[in-house]
């Protein structure tokens, strides 16, 4: 078989790693075709050689051997026993959860034995660098998770004088934030405390470090999910483990009037929790007010528009929701930005609602009393 032929099947035509379509790069050691970011995980590490199929002489011998291999063979061994709570990252996601994939299947090897995920712990302690909520420096925090409590906790230096803070398991998000960050191994964790959102943002200079935090606690989350929802099905609940959100940015908002000033704010679109939050500032600890984006079904609309009259400030790209209790309208800076929000929010919008989804909505309109 020629290495045109095999960069044709179908197994190898997506990156092993990340998913990335048309990999050009193959890996002399382990056998499999790789994209360029991922190529290049593969170059610095233990892992090996790796050699252009475009640019580089690919010698008979290095084809055979892709040949006895390749990225379907390559994921039978090496992700054998991937947990279903573990990330796999996609040619999406950022550089440090890219790398450590890669790392954990090939040099550590982790999956390729059904023994007891080194994420899977009762207890984890170690320190992480933490935003401070009024200064915006980051100091260094001991954190300390326990599943038996259901927990993470923070403190200042030493846990004898108690926590600074206590993140329920129950409620806790966490993404990797590195660009809005400007920290290369950047995490964000929020947690609903008294009905609002907290958000925590933390780093650790190592990737490997803040990689397992980042998937112990998914651990902990599916664990919690299991016994909370015991009847749902398992794929429905990975996806709610942890949440990236489907889209950020700034956006004009008027009151519930309808006559108050647009006021420039920043939003986060949490999809799987339906939840539209915002912020005076990107890196705000708490949101300002939010949003629950129900299903079509129980009377939720997303329009293209303002209403008839309205008019913004110097943006007019309008966007209007609609849901049982009242209408919010917002602007986007331009045409782009409202056609991508449209279609994020209206996604949502077109998904039915689940027995999770009806929970978390009566505890938003909750809240929102208050």
């Amino acid at each position: 078989m020629s290495l045109l032929e095999l960069l044709q099947l179908p197994e190898n035509s997506l990156c092993a790693d990340c998913g990335q379509s048309e990999p050009v790069w193959a890996s002399c050691n382990i056998g499999v075709f790789v994209c360029l970011e991922c190529s290049g995980v593969h170059r610095i590490s233990t892992i090996g050689k790796v050699k252009s199929t475009q640019l580089d002489y690919m010698e008979h011998d290095l084809i055979q051997f892709m040949q006895r291999h390749g990225n379907k063979k390559a994921k039978e061994d090496y992700e054998a026993f991937v947990p279903p709570f573990y990330y796999k990252p996609t040619e999406k996601d950022c550089k440090v959860l890219r790398e450590q994939w890669i790392r954990a299947k090939y040099e550590r090897q982790e999956f390729r034995s059904d023994k007891t995920s080194v994420y899977a712990v009762d207890y984890k302690e170690g320190f992480l660098w933490k935003k401070g909520r009024d200064n915006g420096q980051y100091l260094k925090r001991l954190f300390i998770f326990s599943e038996s409590e259901g927990l993470l906790k923070y403190y200042t230096k030493d846990k004898r004088f108690g926590p600074k803070g206590v993140i329920p398991i129950h409620s806790l998000n966490a993404i990797f934030q590195c660009e809005k960050m400007k920290r290369e191994h950047g995490l964000e964790i929020t947690c609903v405390q008294d009905g609002r959102t907290r958000s925590i943002y933390v780093y650790h200079e190592d990737g490997a470090e803040i990689v397992t935090w980042y998937n112990v606690l998914r651990s902990a989350r599916f664990n919690y999910l299991k016994k909370t929802f015991p009847d749902s099905p398992e794929v429905e609940l990975i996806m709610k483990i942890t949440r990236s959100y489907a889209k950020s940015g700034y956006m004009q908002k008027t009151g519930p009037t309808q006559k108050e000033p647009f006021k420039k704010r920043w939003f986060n679109l949490d999809a799987e929790e339906r939840k539209l939050l915002y912020y005076k500032k990107p890196l705000d600890p708490y949101e300002q007010g939010g949003v629950f984006i129900g299903s079509s079904e129980a009377g939720y609309q997303v329009q293209e528009g303002l209403p008839n009259g309205m008019k913004g400030n110097k943006w007019d790209a309008g966007i209007t929701i609609r849901t049982p209790q009242r209408e919010f309208i917002f602007i986007c800076e331009n045409v782009k930005e409202q056609t991508e929000w449209l279609q994020a929010l209206q996604e949502v919008v077109a998904r039915p609602m689940s027995a999770y989804d009806t929970t978390e909505e009566a505890g938003f309109r909750k809240s929102s009393l208050h």
